[in-house]
């Protein structure tokens, strides 16, 4: 018993140094998104550069002989303060020139300066691990019921109600926090009232950084500094934000303490016999934060401490069906179906050109299935990898499990994402906006974790090899033209019910809900049947990704993923039904062609991505669209002026 309450008692302190941690990154994510309305994906990037920077901070003042009190929290302190200044730097040059652009596209956009923030510190530091040292005058450990805990990890638990505390102070007391306040309620109002929003924005940023940045540099002694920080830890980040409220710093202390103290709790439990059953709640611990998330959002929406969330910004109408393209546009398509039926005459000079096609086939419909519910279903969907996982799992369960054909395994796996859809649909369908895409997170994080956990059905982080195709598609041309058969329908099939009833019914619910719902429109029920269509088409992807691979992982469902996605139906256009196909030709193909040409290709698919968000904020296709309607209007107006003459 005494063993136990050891056990319980270290893991309860555990989670408290945790929370701290958690904590700070989340509140300065809370601050930003309140103040800017910035769902800033970059954020994970501060955390990441705070460890960085503080264990480089630390060696130098080391190597000069400084203290090594005050070099150690000289360290800490510094590289936070160096992550605000870059956070405010980016702020300035950057994103200040998307703040009215959507905010799909200023996600894209913080998304782009991950993977080049990414590159910068690979650069740098390397690929390597990079360990800190131990505080100074903590590197001992206390006795709690008999189990050591280490003085630092104590020392770490006084932060975090600290500097909540320091952060009330600062915005209840000062009238900077007044001005950070009112800007969350309303910010026109306060520039009305002749506030200079710019450096308001700033400064918020900023703080915003610093305090991620710090959370990172206060883990120094506990976890190394590594690349795969900031995707891990936005994701908490995320979570923290949402269960406590978007905006609300109290909610997002509740939120860290609650869910470190659910992991804390699991790894104290560990493996619990009942009866003949073991439950090893230990492995619960990698998903446990997302059950939370999913259970509070489903209750109470808004999460603990937050309001409900205003209407999302609109982000623009669908071009006219397909029925009704210009000649110019159908003559497009019809020769671009012909260039895609005779690409297989490259592939004996170019053999490599068939795999990168079937690639951008694959990302085609993947990315057109989340632009199905994106675009006309105004459901944004931050966990739409799940779909596709399911799909390929699906396809490999079948082939190996159950010895199926590949042919059957190929068309019944996306039944099982279907039925993961419609089993999670029908909670999403009832959110909107910010709180919508976090509770698909959350369905996805978890399926992620039952994949990676169920090492002997799902071979885990290992995944499964061996999932070749029939003999008669052995040949990569003969896949290509059968890829390109199913995509091809499948994504006419998309259209046609953009044009059917089911359609205009879909876009209804999302321009005008009271509307829709008034004429006897069911949006519940017809978000639902989209959320589950969709859910069938990332299947189909992700099943003809399995065989065109030959081998699957839990990367297929991972959050990368689900950016992946995003990132092709933004990049292409979220107001045109043609955004998708473009996004994810491109983005495929700038990822390959990066991929094989520098060690750093995330930097310049990071930059290309950037450049393309300040050029077209509203997509590839929706600038090009609005250029040529400029070349056209000039034009008209050329010829009356000739006319006049």
């Amino acid at each position: 018993m005494t063993d136990l309450l050891g056990s319980i008692a270290v893991q309860i302190l555990n989670g408290l140094t945790g929370t701290t941690s958690l904590f700070l990154v989340g509140a300065g994510l809370s601050l930003i998104f309140g103040v800017t309305r910035i769902v800033n994906f970059a954020h994970g990037s501060f955390y990441m550069l705070g460890i960085y920077f503080a264990y480089s901070l630390i060696e130098f003042f080391s190597q000069h002989q400084i203290n090594s009190i005050i070099g150690f929290w000289g360290g800490i302190v510094l590289a936070a303060v160096i992550v605000a200044v870059i956070g405010a730097l980016i702020e300035i040059t950057l994103l200040r020139r998307i703040y009215r652009a959507p905010e799909l596209f200023q996600l894209l956009g913080t998304f782009a300066l991950t993977i080049i923030i990414k590159d910068v510190a690979l650069a740098y530091w390397g690929p390597e691990d990079l360990l800190g040292p131990k505080a100074p005058g903590l590197k001992g450990a206390v006795e709690i019921f008999g189990r050591s805990v280490p003085e630092y990890d104590l020392l770490t638990i006084v932060v975090g109600p600290f500097v909540l505390g320091a952060l009330w102070l600062l915005l209840t007391k000062t009238r900077w926090g007044l001005l950070i306040r009112a800007a969350t309620q309303d910010r026109e109002i306060v520039g009305a009232l002749g506030v200079n929003q710019k450096w308001l924005f700033t400064s918020v940023f900023a703080l915003g950084a610093f305090l991620a940045a710090l959370g990172g540099a206060l883990q120094i002694p506990r976890e190394p500094a590594n690349l795969s920080l900031d995707l891990a830890v936005i994701g908490d980040a995320f979570v923290v934000v949402v269960v406590g409220g978007m905006g609300s710093i109290p909610g997002a202390f509740v939120a860290a303490l609650v869910i470190s103290m659910v992991k804390a709790l699991c790894i104290g439990l560990g493996t619990v016999q009942i009866g003949e059953h073991s439950f090893a709640f230990s492995k619960l611990t990698m998903v446990a934060e997302f059950l939370v998330m999913a259970a509070v959002l489903v209750w109470r929406p808004w999460g603990l401490f937050g309001k409900p969330q205003a209407p999302v910004r609109n982000v623009g109408e669908i071009e006219a069906p397909l029925r009704n393209l210009s000649s110019a546009s159908k003559i497009s398509l019809v020769v671009s179906a012909i260039a895609l039926l005779l690409l297989p005459l490259l592939a004996e000079q170019y053999p490599y050109s068939i795999i990168i096609a079937i690639d951008i086939l694959i990302a085609i419909l993947f990315a057109q299935s989340l632009h199905f519910v994106m675009g006309p279903g105004g459901m944004h969907s931050f966990g739409h990898a799940a779909y596709f996982g399911l799909g390929a799992y699906g396809t490999a369960l079948f082939f190996k499990a159950l010895a199926l054909p590949m042919e059957v395994a190929l068309l019944l796996a996306p039944l099982l994402a279907g039925l993961g859809a419609l089993i999670f649909g029908w909670f999403c369908v009832r959110l909107s906006g910010v709180y919508l895409a976090m509770l698909t997170l959350a369905f996805a994080q978890i399926v992620w974790s039952v994949v990676f956990q169920w090492d002997g059905i799902t071979g885990g982080s290992n995944g499964l090899l061996g999932l070749w195709p029939s003999e008669w598609l052995q040949n990569k041309v003969a896949f290509y033209y059968l890829s390109l058969g199913l995509v091809a329908t499948a994504v006419w099939l998309l259209f046609k019910l953009l044009n059917a009833p089911f359609g205009y019914a879909l876009r209804a619910t999302r321009d005008s809900p009271l509307r829709a719902a008034a004429i006897g429109i069911n949006q519940d029920r017809i978000q639902w049947a989209a959320f589950v269509v969709a859910g069938l088409s990332a299947g189909l992807a992700g099943a003809l990704f399995a065989f065109a691979k030959g081998t699957i992982s839990p990367e297929t469902l991972s959050v990368a993923k689900s950016v992946d996605g995003l990132v092709m139906v933004l990049l292409g256009g979220i107001q045109s039904l043609a955004g998708p196909v473009v996004g994810a030709s491109l983005f495929t193909w700038l990822q390959d062609l990066l991929m094989r040409e520098t060690d750093y290709w995330r930097a310049g698919l990071g930059a290309v991505i950037l450049t393309l968000v300040m050029l077209f904020p509203g997509g590839v296709v929706g600038g090009l669209s609005a250029l040529w309607g400029r070349v056209l209007m000039g034009s008209s107006i050329f010829k009356q002026a000739g006319r006049k003459c």
